[in-house]
């Protein structure tokens, strides 16, 4: 299993959501990016993983994946509405 790495902007990411009261895990970020409800493919080889925070919020997570690791870009939550349908 590669290792992932969460790049600087990313650990910014989570700090700056703490503050706004949106706690998220790093464990829960690995988690989406190991097992993502849903997976997209972005621009530039990038990846975004989704999963589900709670009734009406999902995380995003976009990465890069390399030969030997993974690099998490950025993360951010959004309304669910916004990216399911159905």
């Amino acid at each position: 299993m590669k290792e992932i790495r969460f790049s600087e902007h990313s650990q910014l990411k989570l700090e700056i959501l703490a503050k706004h009261t949106v706690t998220i895990d790093s464990d829960f970020v690995i988690e989406t990016v190991r097992s993502p409800d849903k997976l997209e493919s972005g621009e530039e080889n990038k990846q975004i993983a989704q999963k589900r925070l709670n009734e009406s919020l999902v995380l995003r997570v976009v990465y890069r994946e390399y030969n030997t690791f993974i690099l998490i870009i950025t993360l951010y939550p959004g309304r669910k509405s916004r990216y399911e349908r159905g």
